[in-house]
């Protein structure tokens, strides 16, 4: 699933490139998670805006042309790549015949934005505004930016405080930080040497800052590297991330530990698998 890196990463890739376009057409191919909200006709001849991200939602604002008909008809789009979606930008020329799995375009003066999800869990849905519903009910549990300065390690370990779930599982939740997926968790849990059953009402407010510091320089260093390709995440350039490669626990069950030579663990929390160091990692 593409995670926060991922997201990110996608949102830089094309961000800059579809700015100030204006929208020529669009095309539906079968439904999604949910239904796109408005006419696709209507979008046409709006410009695009500037292409922000919030957790693993982008956000696409579209408006009408200041000097047409209907100035003050703003509004956007809100897009989840969901399970295994990926969004690719085609600059020049026409983007090809949409294949099977090829579920969203829109056709731009600038190019062709276009979502491919073979399991189709993703969603382009139409809001008048991040504020406002749909948008506003979607992104209303989301917990903080990771690297939102308000986050701090007071703030994150009163959050956690009031949990008595285990730390991997209230990680996974986003609903206290956004953006430590289940690789990024395994990692940023690894590093802090914190066990992922460790239940996070009992978790010191030293151990609670180096978490947060670890989940922030997971992040960063997931970014830096274009996030993870497991399976389907490519950006919008068609490249691979390449943090998988510096995975020192995620998906090495039964292998040496990198740092004490004890066995890799993996566990199933909240349905994903986790992977874990019983040496380094305490609860």
């Amino acid at each position: 699933m593409p995670e926060l890196p991922e997201v990110e990463i996608t949102r830089r890739s094309f961000a800059e490139r579809i700015a100030g376009a204006r929208v020529l057409a669009v095309r539906l191919g079968s439904p999604l998670r949910w239904p796109l909200g408005c006419p696709p006709a209507s979008l046409v001849g709006r410009n695009v805006g500037s292409v922000t991200r919030r957790g693993k939602y982008l956000w696409v604002p579209l408006a009408r042309p200041a000097t047409g008909p209907g100035a003050d008809d703003s509004g956007g789009l809100l897009l989840h790549l969901g399970m295994s979606g990926s969004l690719a930008f085609t600059e020049a020329g026409e983007l090809a015949p949409p294949g099977k799995h090829d579920h969203f375009d829109l056709v731009t003066t600038r190019g062709g934005l276009r979502l491919t999800d073979p399991r189709r869990f993703g969603a382009v849905v139409w809001s008048p505004a991040l504020d406002a519903a749909p948008a506003a009910t979607l992104l209303a549990r989301l917990g903080a930016e990771p690297f939102d300065a308000s986050l701090t390690p007071t703030v994150f370990h009163a959050a956690l405080r009031l949990r008595r779930t285990a730390v991997k599982t209230a990680l996974l939740a986003g609903d206290i930080v956004v953006g430590a997926g289940n690789i990024y968790a395994c990692e940023a849990l690894f590093a802090a040497g914190i066990d992922p059953r460790m239940r996070c009402s009992n978790l010191s407010r030293p151990r609670a800052e180096r978490l947060l510091a670890c989940v922030r320089a997971t992040l960063a260093r997931a970014l830096e590297l274009g996030g993870s390709s497991l399976r389907d995440f490519r950006d919008t350039h068609g490249t691979d991330g390449a943090y998988q490669l510096e995975a020192r626990v995620y998906g090495r069950a039964g292998l040496p530990c990198l740092r004490c030579g004890t066995a890799v663990r993996r566990i199933v929390q909240a349905q994903r698998s986790t992977f874990f160091c019983p040496g380094c990692q305490k609860r």
